[in-house]
């Protein structure tokens, strides 16, 4: 499902989102971005709940359907299933347990690399439809304006951040679109790191940030 689906200006973006993810229709790392949410801000958790139960209704409501070759079936499907291998016990005061498990490795052996001065990235491995990255701004400093091509849909992790569209600080989620440029900038005082899955390329808007674009061509 395109991300773009949940940055519409009309109703509730975020609870499309959580909708979304209650049905398990999100990609593994924007599902992991909404656990998260979910881990560090228990505020919407009966909402999910309550969709996840309307989604269990559902399935019991269905009229069950015959599976021919039934033992053949459950056979082949135990047999490619390999045993699961153990994983270590990820997670840390800044990044909950789910999102470790997506970018596979702890925090503190995440090997950034400086995009601007002041602003870190790692990317995670793309997705089909999009990309996930860690963002490391320091206190104070401003990215570039953008708007984007598709929506962008960030997690705060540590510290805050204000743009266009409102302030947020660890465990909320903002939602960008093709309708919002804006210029974020991290809180004073603190470090923000957050986590943010993409669906198409952001677009640079400012004067700078169009020459770099069109520079390096990206």
């Amino acid at each position: 499902m395109s991300l773009h689906h949940f940055a519409s200006p009309s109703g509730r973006p975020l609870d499309e989102l959580l909708a979304a993810y209650a049905a398990g229709h999100l990609s593994g790392p924007l599902h992991a971005l909404v656990a998260s949410h979910l881990s560090i801000k228990p505020d919407n958790r009966a909402f999910v709940a309550a969709l996840e139960t309307l989604k269990g209704d559902e399935l019991e409501a269905m009229a069950p359907a015959p599976i021919t070759n039934r033992e053949a079936r459950l056979a082949a499907i135990f047999d490619a299933i390999d045993p699961p291998a153990p994983r270590p016990a990820l997670g840390c005061d800044v990044v909950p347990g789910p999102l470790a498990r997506v970018i596979g490795r702890e925090f503190n052996a995440v090997p950034w690399r400086t995009v601007l001065p002041g602003i870190k990235e790692f990317r995670l491995k793309e997705e089909v439809d999009g990309e996930a990255s860690l963002l490391w701004i320091r206190p104070g400093r401003t990215m570039p304006s953008h708007t984007h091509d598709g929506s962008e849909i960030t997690l705060v992790l540590k510290g805050g951040f204000t743009d266009a569209t409102g302030h947020y600080t660890r465990g909320d989620i903002a939602i960008a679109d093709s309708e919002i440029d804006h210029r974020p900038r991290a809180d004073e005082g603190e470090d923000c790191v957050c986590f943010a899955v993409t669906d198409a390329p952001l677009r640079l808007t400012g004067t700078v940030g169009r020459l770099v674009q069109r520079i390096f061509g990206h």
